[in-house]
C-alpha cells in the first residue's frame, strides 16, 4: 500500500549538473538517470530525488531547508566530501543529541552531515 502525505522526493537547483553528479557519485556513492541535459535523478540517497538546471542555489542563508545526510563516521565522511570538491563552509561541532557539519557541493547548494551520540542510535 502507498504512504500518502510522505515526503519521498526533493530537487534542487543545479549551476553545473555534471559537476554536481560526479561530486555526490564520489563522496556518498549516489546514482543518477539523466532526463535530458537540464535534469538528472538521483536515488541511493535515503530518499530520492533530482537536479534541475538552474544559476539559483540551495542555502539555508536565503531560506531553503537544510538536506542533511546521516554519517557513522563524520570526520571519515568530512574527508570524502573534501575530496570530492565540496567546500566546508561549517566545521564539525556538537548539539543536543550529535555533532554535524555544513558544505557546499559544486554547484553551491549547501547541506549537512551529521553523528548521532551514540545513546540515540537505535
Amino acid at each position: 500500500m502507498t504512504q500518502r502525505e510522505m515526503i519521498n522526493y526533493v530537487e534542487l537547483p543545479a549551476k553545473n549538473i555534471p559537476a554536481t553528479k560526479a561530486f555526490f557519485e564520489q563522496a556518498f556513492a549516489w546514482s543518477f538517470i539523466d532526463y535530458g541535459d537540464e535534469y538528472t535523478a538521483f536515488s541511493n540517497s535515503g530518499i530520492e530525488g533530482g537536479f534541475f538546471l538552474s544559476e539559483l542555489v540551495s542555502s539555508t542563508a536565503n531560506g531553503a531547508c537544510l538536506l542533511v545526510i546521516l554519517s557513522d563516521d563524520l570526520e571519515i565522511t568530512e574527508q570524502r566530501v573534501k575530496k570530492a570538491g565540496g567546500i566546508i563552509s561549517q566545521g564539525i561541532f556538537s548539539f543536543p543529541g550529535g555533532r554535524r557539519f555544513h558544505f557546499t557541493e559544486p554547484s553551491g547548494n549547501e547541506l549537512a552531515v551529521w553523528s548521532p551520540v551514540k545513546a540515540y542510535i537505535a
